[in-house]
């Protein structure tokens, strides 16, 4: 199954400029299996979620793309925010006690800067530098593609979670419909609901895929 990890619609991300209905509409007419709603450190009531999901036969799941002092987590299992999710150690005892997951979002943000990179010994040094941060054990997984971000960006990512070896995901991380569709996460298994969406990323049964280059 191809599901989109990581999108944003408005109003509840105040930087998005699609709609709820739009987005899943857009999503199906790609040819995606399923997209999960991470808002800016906000959450979907599940009943709305399952109302979407029955209102365009299509599998809708719920997440949040969570701020944090080390850099934003795409976060499955919590239903609410409460103050002190910023702080990551927090943020994974919360996330454990509901049994979610937890996956960090365009990783290379603050640790990772295009043109310094293009030089070997810089790169190398950004990389040495974010390995050192513990806040990726904190994590299931790393987005390894960002559909926002560029190539290099991307491969820092991928990258820095083999050093942590964790798989990565892909995320459109779409706030407008045309940036829909250009990147996803291929699920081995069928991903039914919240529940087995969070178990298969437990179990490492997935892998990021590129559909398309995204629009200008």
């Amino acid at each position: 199954m191809l599901i989109d990890l990581h999108t944003h619609t408005y109003p509840k991300s105040d930087d998005s400029f699609v709609n709820v209905d739009d987005l899943i509409e857009r999503a199906k007419t790609l040819g995606l299996d399923g997209i999960c709603l991470t808002e800016h450190d906000g959450f979907w009531n599940l009943d709305d979620v399952k109302s979407l999901s029955r209102r365009h036969s299509f599998l809708v799941l719920p997440g949040s793309e969570i701020n944090t002092d080390a850099g934003h987590i795409l976060v499955f299992g919590l239903e609410e925010y409460v103050f002190g999710l910023h702080k990551p150690a927090f943020l994974r005892h919360a996330v454990n006690k509901v049994g979610g997951v937890m996956v960090a979002a365009h990783p290379y943000r603050r640790r990772y800067l295009s043109d310094p990179g293009k030089n070997p010994d810089a790169r190398a040094e950004m990389l040495q530098r974010a390995v050192a941060d513990d806040f990726f054990l904190m994590c299931d997984a790393i987005e390894g593609c960002n559909g926002r971000g560029k190539s290099d960006e991307n491969e820092f990512s991928v990258d820095l979670g083999n050093a942590f070896a964790l798989p990565s995901t892909a995320g459109s991380d779409a706030h407008r419909l045309e940036q829909l569709g250009t990147v996803a996460t291929r699920f081995d298994r069928r991903i039914e609901d919240l529940e087995t969406l969070i178990a298969e990323i437990k179990a490492g049964r997935f892998r990021p895929e590129a559909l398309r280059q995204p629009a200008l």
